[in-house]
């Protein structure tokens, strides 16, 4: 007993130190909790999950995923995906069905499945997944719409793929008694009936309840929780296997509502999330046994390699076939498809059940799903920033700006990044800071910037420095501390406080333009008809000439000949070259531009 505690809680720090390993050297954690599971389960044969957990393994996983589902759901706003809605249908229906029998054909032919168990395969590695596809795309840094769909692809089809496991699973069952397509298109009417309106009618009931103030705030994310699973068990009740289904439209279902308080229940669950995750793929990777990869051989490499160049490029060419998007973003688009938790998770489940009905084969099932998630999320981490830099289709560097902070002072600033051919992000707390911003045609985000609500409403991609432009200085140094592992030391700024820059002060943030720039002082100077104007160096006209000619001016930022962003700061040594633009503050008739 003591053992088997200590075993779980050590796989519990070990998932959470993989998870801080992948935010340090921001690669995707699913890398590193499957080295973990390979290496503490079939490596030294420490961790063997299923003497640990018994027959509640399996049960564990499977509400484990409907968390991981639901979660997923609640940040499916359809207002999100206006514009990308076509190119996203077909991704995650005639895309996946592509997907689905090119896999299902190649494990058939190279690996040498039976018809049933190659079917199965092919609908269970048919996901991506939000939590390989995230932090990727902060790896990657792709452009914007090629971010969007990938991240949206990923969220949608995991409850579809998991559908189509189900399904598949049904026919196969059904084959040997005879009608078996009836018996499947029945099972899909009784699982899309059950799932939708179950999941339809818990999400509304949790909806009111929320918004309502039933539920007292400290017992509202245990409450989402209890309705989560009890949804997910009352639907496997009525109707087998509809319980993924069930919990994905109550999730969809309360993300779409109008005024119910979601931000605590979503903080909650993401980290309930990251934890299931750290502890289902170690203890999911530490029940393979090496000696299963043998009777797959190289048709195992083969079915990856067709994962890879084959299923994914003939999916993006059916589905994105006359959208807008260009070759090059088709091509990246073509090339990132990692699988996540819910394929080894599926996959865990189905196959002893398909063992259970006399398929010898059906142990194959998970060693060769994990074939493919380590496969393919090795390969495109280590490849995909190259090819989208190849491409053309990444930020060549993060030039974007977050601006915290949505005063006058900040939205001069933004305007003048905006013109200069900048991406900014303006956030604030205060809504008519925010709607000021949008008015003056700023993209701005009514969100704390150092909440953890910011980590869903802030899309960084493309942001790479961090302006704190508030008021409050203690806000803004705090930001910066908040930003720092994001954007790195040399990547957050903040406006001069007033008092003397000690070296304690070093941690949060540089100075930004000079030490007696404040908030205070830019605001008096914008209101005395200052003005932010861009100036053009050429080698007639240098640095040195700049200042002699406005000597009463507070340089701001550059944009050098290569369109590279640079802020001057209280610690000097910015001195731009030919074929830069400057932009500074230029005091109006009313003395300098920062007293």
């Amino acid at each position: 007993m003591e053992h088997n505690v200590f075993l779980i809680a050590s796989v519990v720090l070990l998932g959470i130190a993989c998870q801080w390993v992948a935010w340090w050297t921001k690669l995707p954690a699913i890398l590193f909790l499957l080295l973990t599971g390979l290496v503490i389960g079939p490596g030294i044969g420490w961790l063997d999950p299923d003497a640990v957990f018994g027959p509640v393994l399996l049960p564990i996983v499977s509400l484990a995923v409907a968390v991981i589902l639901f979660e997923g759901a609640l940040t499916l706003r359809f207002a999100d995906i206006r514009g990308l809605e076509r190119v996203v249908r077909r991704m995650v229906s005639s895309g996946l069905l592509v997907t689905w029998l090119v896999l299902a054909l190649a494990a058939r032919y190279l690996v040498g499945f039976g018809w049933e168990v190659a079917l199965l395969f092919g609908a269970l590695v048919v996901v991506t997944g939000p939590t390989v596809i995230v932090p990727m795309l902060r790896t990657v840094r792709p452009t914007a719409r090629i971010a969007e769909l990938l991240r949206w692809e990923g969220i949608v089809i995991d409850p579809i793929g998991a559908l189509l496991a189900v399904l598949v699973f049904e026919f196969i069952v059904a084959s040997g008694e005879g009608q078996a397509l009836l018996h499947t298109l029945t099972t899909f009417a009784k699982m899309l009936g059950t799932g939708v309106l179950l999941g339809a009618f818990a999400g509304w009931l949790l909806g009111l309840m929320l918004r309502g103030h039933w539920v007292p705030d400290y017992l509202r994310n245990v409450t989402t929780l209890a309705v989560v699973w009890a949804a997910f068990a009352l639907a496997n009740a009525v109707e087998s296997e509809s319980g993924l289904l069930a919990v994905t439209v109550m999730g969809m279902w309360l993300a779409n509502m109008k005024r119910v308080p979601l931000d605590e229940v979503i903080d909650f669950k993401e980290t309930l999330t990251v934890l299931l995750i750290s502890v289902l793929f170690i203890v999911l990777a530490a029940r393979l046994r090496f000696s299963d990869l043998v009777p797959l051989g190289w048709g195992a490499l083969g079915v990856l390699l067709v994962a890879q160049f084959i299923a994914r490029p003939l999916k993006i060419l059916a589905t994105t076939w006359g959208s807008t998007l260009k070759w090059q973003e088709k091509a990246l688009l073509a090339w990132i498809a990692p699988r996540g938790i819910v394929a080894a998770a599926v996959s865990a489940i189905f196959a002893p059940r398909l063992e259970q009905l006399g398929y010898a084969q059906a142990s194959l099932l998970v060693p060769m799903t994990f074939v493919i998630i380590i496969g393919t999320v090795v390969l495109q981490s280590a490849t995909a920033g190259f090819l989208a830099r190849l491409l053309g289709v990444s930020e060549p560097e993060p030039h974007g700006v977050l601006i915290v902070g949505g005063t006058g002072v900040a939205r001069s600033l933004g305007k003048a990044l905006q013109e200069a051919g900048f991406r900014v992000l303006l956030c604030d707390a205060h809504w008519d800071n925010v709607r000021a911003a949008r008015m003056e045609g700023l993209q701005a985000r009514f969100v704390n910037a150092v909440s953890e609500e910011a980590d869903r409403k802030l899309d960084l991609v493309g942001i790479g420095q961090m302006l704190g432009m508030s008021p409050r200085v203690e806000f803004n140094a705090l930001a910066a501390l908040r930003y720092r592992g994001e954007f790195g030391r040399q990547g957050v700024y903040r406006l001069a406080s007033g008092a003397k820059e000690g070296k304690e002060d070093a941690d949060t943030g540089r100075v930004l333009f000079a030490p007696d720039a404040t908030h205070a002082s830019l605001t008096a100077s914008l209101a005395r008809s200052g003005e932010i104007r861009a100036t053009r160096l050429t080698e007639q006209f240098d640095w040195e000439d700049f200042l002699d000619k406005y000597p009463e001016s507070l340089p701001l930022f550059a944009r050098d000949a290569r369109g590279n962003l640079r802020f001057f700061t209280a610690e000097g040594g910015l001195a731009p070259g030919a074929g830069s633009h400057i932009y500074a503050l230029h005091p109006g008739d009313g003395g300098e531009a920062a007293a």
